[in-house]
Formats: structure tokens, C-alpha cells, sequence
């Protein structure tokens, strides 16, 4: 048993390894605004699936992960780690492909809960595209940042890819 554990640490840092370097390429790469707006429209519809991270079902996180992973890039599945990828933006500078970050339902517990794709240009008024669990209207779905309830929830926006 003790002969296993050191590849199993091997193991482990070699997957850290990967995961660290597929986000900092992702920082180097480039992704057409067009080609990800068209993956992100193209799942407009979807159910909202608690744990979801197919087009039979997204929850928020696997939402954004199953966009990022048409472009190769690796960004796990789960709200919570999505604070600490990429590099943070300010909001005024939101572009098309950032990741939006907000609470979860309870806006006063303030951690990451929930995960959107802004879809709006830069000037333009910030929009997103996210897997909502709502009563109504659930699933993937374009949601108006301002309009909405979101700016109670908002924590920041992280830049995981060059989005050209």
C-alpha cells in the first residue's frame, strides 16, 4: 500500500499540473466572439438540470464548462472554483466570453453560488447567457444584467479566455 502512494501524489500533481496549465492557455489562446456566441445560442432552451453538464440537461457551472470545453478549454464544474481562474475584470469592462460570477439564491451569503457567459459587447448594456434554476423560466437562457436581480448578487467578472 505504501508503494501506491507516492504515484498516487504523482497522480494528483500531475492532474493540478493540467488543470493550471489548460486555464493559463486559455489566457494565451485565442476564441472567436462569433464562434462562442453561436455554441452559446445554440443551447438557448435547454432544461436546467441540478448537476446537468449535457444539452439533455445544464446546471450553471456545467453550462459554462461544456462552452469553454468546445474550445478545449478546462474549467471544472463547479461555481465555487470559477474566483480564483483567469483574471479578474471590472464590470465596465465585461466583454464578450467573460465569466460572470454572482451568489447563490441568498445574496447575503457572499460566495461564489452561480455562473453566467456575458454575451454583450463592451459597450454595449451587460447581458449573459446562464442556466437558471428559477421556478420560472428555468434553463439556459439571455438574461439583462440591469433589469434583472442579479446586481444584488453580483461578485465579478473573471476572464478565462481571449475572446476576439
Amino acid at each position: 500500500m505504501n508503494k501506491l502512494r507516492p504515484k498516487f501524489i504523482l497522480l494528483i500533481l500531475l492532474f493540478i499540473s493540467f488543470s493550471y496549465c489548460s486555464q493559463a492557455q486559455a489566457l494565451r489562446d485565442s476564441i472567436s466572439a462569433d464562434s462562442l456566441s453561436a455554441v452559446c445560442i445554440s443551447l438557448k432552451g435547454t432544461p436546467y438540470k441540478y448537476g446537468g453538464i449535457s444539452q439533455n440537461g445544464f446546471d450553471c457551472s456545467g453550462f459554462v464548462s461544456f462552452v469553454f470545453a468546445k474550445f478545449g478549454i478546462n474549467v471544472g464544474h463547479s461555481s465555487g472554483a470559477f474566483g480564483d481562474m483567469g483574471e479578474r475584470v471590472a464590470i465596465e469592462d465585461a466583454q464578450i466570453g467573460d465569466v460572470i460570477v454572482f451568489t447563490g439564491t441568498n445574496s447575503k451569503k457572499r460566495s461564489p453560488g452561480h455562473v453566467g457567459i456575458v454575451i454583450s459587447m463592451k459597450d454595449e448594456e451587460l447581458a449573459f447567457i446562464h442556466s437558471s434554476s428559477a421556478k420560472k423560466d428555468s434553463g439556459v437562457k439571455i438574461t439583462t444584467y440591469k433589469t434583472s436581480n442579479y446586481p444584488a448578487r453580483f461578485l465579478e467578472i473573471r476572464r478565462i479566455a481571449i475572446v476576439q
